[in-house]
């Protein structure tokens, strides 16, 4: 456990991003921060407990709404700057009593993509 902390980057503050998946269907739940400790706990207690930025204190997810992360693996991205938790949600993930925190759509008219801008490499290697 120890080897899994020392390799995971985590920012100035000492926080690292969390992101909460349903382990069984993959469903993208809620985005939220850890710190060290924090991880430690839930690795500890299987069960997801995250670090609140406007409380400056733990968060143990589902202790007031009973709404709790059953932890079933941790994933680390491929800069170590990322975690992802594969849990068991039990009720809401989100404050606002929906299943997953990522409700809100994006206009399909606000998204424009240009090959060109965002592949830019592509581009000027197939200019020369």
């Amino acid at each position: 456990m120890t080897d899994f902390m020392e390799q995971l980057n985590f920012n100035a503050d000492g926080l690292i991003p969390a992101i909460a998946q349903q382990w069984d269907s993959g469903e993208v739940l809620m985005m939220a921060w850890m710190s060290k400790e924090t991880l430690l706990k839930s690795l500890e207690q299987k069960r997801a407990i995250y670090y609140s930025r406007s409380r400056q204190s733990e968060w143990r997810k589902g202790d007031s709404s009973g709404h709790i992360q059953t932890l079933k693996e941790i994933r680390a991205d491929c800069d170590t700057d990322c975690i992802l938790l594969l849990v068991d949600q039990v009720g809401a993930a989100c404050h606002e009593n929906t299943r997953s925190c990522f409700t809100k759509q994006i206009s399909k008219t606000a998204i424009t993509l240009n090959a060109e801008t965002a592949y830019p490499a592509l581009f000027s290697e197939s200019k020369k």
